[in-house]
């Protein structure tokens, strides 16, 4: 369908979806996000499963407040010198 939402877990490549268990799944049960927890959470630095770990932690805690919180350091690493570009 191609929805998307402005925070939430990054959309998984088909490759990647092919290799998911059960337990990486549950991050699909909500709508993909242009930025997410992982994404200022320290994301080249952290592998697969910590990714997954806060994508369902963003999934348990998720609120407008949360959204809120997240867009903010968004936009702080989108503007940080050697960040974002």
């Amino acid at each position: 369908k191609g929805d998307m939402s402005f925070v939430g877990p990054r959309p998984p490549l088909l490759q990647e979806y092919a290799n998911y268990s059960n337990y990486d799944k549950k991050r699909l049960l909500v709508t993909p996000g242009c930025t997410g927890l992982w994404q200022v959470s320290g994301r080249n630095n952290l592998d697969f499963h910590e990714m997954v770990a806060l994508d369902l932690k963003y999934i348990e805690k998720r609120s407008i407040l949360f959204n809120i919180k997240i867009l903010l350091r968004t936009f702080k690493e989108f503007t940080s010198k050697g960040n974002g570009m």
